[in-house]
């Protein structure tokens, strides 16, 4: 495994409690987003450094740039279908691509002025983007803000092939920080180490709405 580790209390302690912001594991060139899926999907990707075999490229799909809302998404690798964890690398500039095509996914969240121009939009781009309450180890909804992107068409093919940096296989360690936290709570729990990430373009950093 390539990721950093870092206790969980040491980086709560410094992160933003409330507010939108991207909270990930990244560097100069690149981040890591998070999915889980079956075990047959995640090992061909393990092994293929891609995705194929039972991965549908016919539906949308979504990753997530925070470790702990994608565990509370797959229960800690314990909900049906989601048993495997796989970090994945992609390239910045590719990342900040896909939050500038990106659409909210519902009209109320989306900022457009009519149904007609958000529902235009939607059409136009092949990435759909939620703001989530962010989550604790445990679950509980926190004030912060976490996002998630939904891939297709296009997108979706570049994000599963030719921009897929590295595949990360995390379930192993998954498996590991699940049994600490059911044993001992957080005090020994590890997490890839995040920090906040901004766009480099300023005038995406305010369409998306990321606090300062």
């Amino acid at each position: 495994m390539t990721l950093r580790m870092e206790r969980y209390l040491d980086q709560a302690a410094r992160w933003p409690e409330e507010g939108r912001h991207i909270l990930a594991h990244h560097d100069d060139e690149t981040i890591v987003v998070y999915q889980a899926y079956r075990p047959s999907i995640a090992g061909y990707a393990v092994r293929h450094g891609a995705f194929g075999g039972d991965f549908s490229f016919s539906r949308m799909s979504w990753i997530k740039p925070n470790f702990l809302w994608m565990m509370y998404r797959s229960g800690w690798g314990s909900k049906p279908d989601q048993e495997a964890t796989l970090g994945l690398r992609l390239r910045r500039v590719f990342f900040e691509s896909l939050l500038a095509q990106a659409v909210a996914s519902t009209f109320g969240a989306s900022g457009y002025a009519d149904m007609k121009s958000w529902k235009h939009a939607v059409a136009r781009s092949d990435v759909r983007l939620q703001w989530d309450p962010d989550h604790g180890p445990g679950g509980e909804p926190l004030k912060r803000r976490a996002i998630q992107l939904g891939l297709r068409d296009d997108t979706l093919a570049a994000f599963g092939g030719p921009e897929l940096l590295e595949v990360i296989d995390m379930t192993p360690f998954v498996a590991e920080q699940r049994a600490r936290l059911t044993a001992g709570g957080v005090r020994d729990l590890e997490t890839p180490r995040e920090t906040v990430f901004l766009p480099s373009d300023a005038a995406l950093r305010a369409r998306l709405g990321l606090a300062a």
